[in-house]
């Protein structure tokens, strides 16, 4: 379904995507914040895909590819994607597209790219959603998948979109959102924050990971709305932005190059 939701065209844009969580680093030091990022995604990068398929219980490719296919993804284009992580995205983008050679993956952490495996060589460099290591206009599709809560500045990051798209180029940011309602909002959060990090307490190698899921929740929690995404996007000058939303959590937010 697609979200009616819409602003006033003079709406704020959003910067840092969540308010501070101060038990994690202090408050208002983005220094601090950067750092216990990168130190976190690293030193997990060894656990992520074991338990992220826990986290979604086996489903996760096929979401990805059809969020890919929705937002149409198709072979022929140049794909970029930004925050790749292990590649679970990437995976999906080459079995649509079977064509690694026409595909750049961007993440800030070397931890976790360096746990990305794939078939065929794929272009991947260090680089941040808010300066993306690519061309102007070199893009016809650009993905972010569940990086936008991690990054500093979604107002620069969604000027980066931009820049990067060619005109018409497609825009697709996969994010997880709080449930609307205050039973599933409860379920979830029990789910995300209690049995997924003990879970990870038995089979993680890093003592890290339990910590990341925690996390990862409390940036739900805390992250922007929907309506305030859309218009960010839609302030960075991206045409078409529309929303889809899958089983009330897993949002598809897409936009048009301009």
């Amino acid at each position: 379904m697609s979200d009616p939701s819409r602003q006033d065209a003079h709406g704020a844009s959003i910067h840092l995507p969540h308010a501070p969580l101060p038990v994690y680093y202090r408050s208002g030091d983005t220094v601090a914040r950067e750092a216990f990022l990168r130190d976190t995604f690293d030193s997990t990068a060894v656990d992520y895909d074991r338990l992220e398929k826990i986290l979604g219980l086996g489903t996760g490719p096929g979401y990805r590819r059809q969020a890919l296919l929705r937002a149409g993804l198709r072979p022929g284009m140049q794909v970029v994607d930004v925050g790749m992580g292990t590649g679970l995205v990437t995976k999906e983008i080459m079995k649509i597209t079977g064509e690694p050679h026409r595909l750049v993956g961007v993440d800030p952490s070397p931890g976790m790219m360096e746990q990305a495996r794939f078939d065929q060589p794929v272009d991947c460099r260090i680089g941040r959603a808010e300066a993306i290591p690519v061309e102007s206009a070199s893009a016809d599709f650009l993905v972010m998948g569940y990086a936008l809560r991690h990054i500093a500045d979604f107002a620069a990051a969604a000027a980066e979109f931009r820049r990067v798209l060619k005109p018409g180029g497609r825009l697709l940011v996969l994010e997880i959102t709080r449930p609307e309602g205050r039973m599933a909002n409860l379920l979830l959060k029990a789910y995300m924050r209690g049995l997924v990090p003990a879970i990870a307490r038995l089979v993680s190698r890093s003592p890290t990971t339990p910590m990341l899921w925690r996390y990862y929740w409390d940036t739900i929690e805390a992250c922007a709305p929907p309506a305030q995404v859309l218009q960010t996007l839609r302030n960075a000058g991206l045409a078409g932005v529309e929303r889809h939303v899958e089983v009330g959590i897993f949002s598809e937010y897409r936009a048009l190059g301009a």
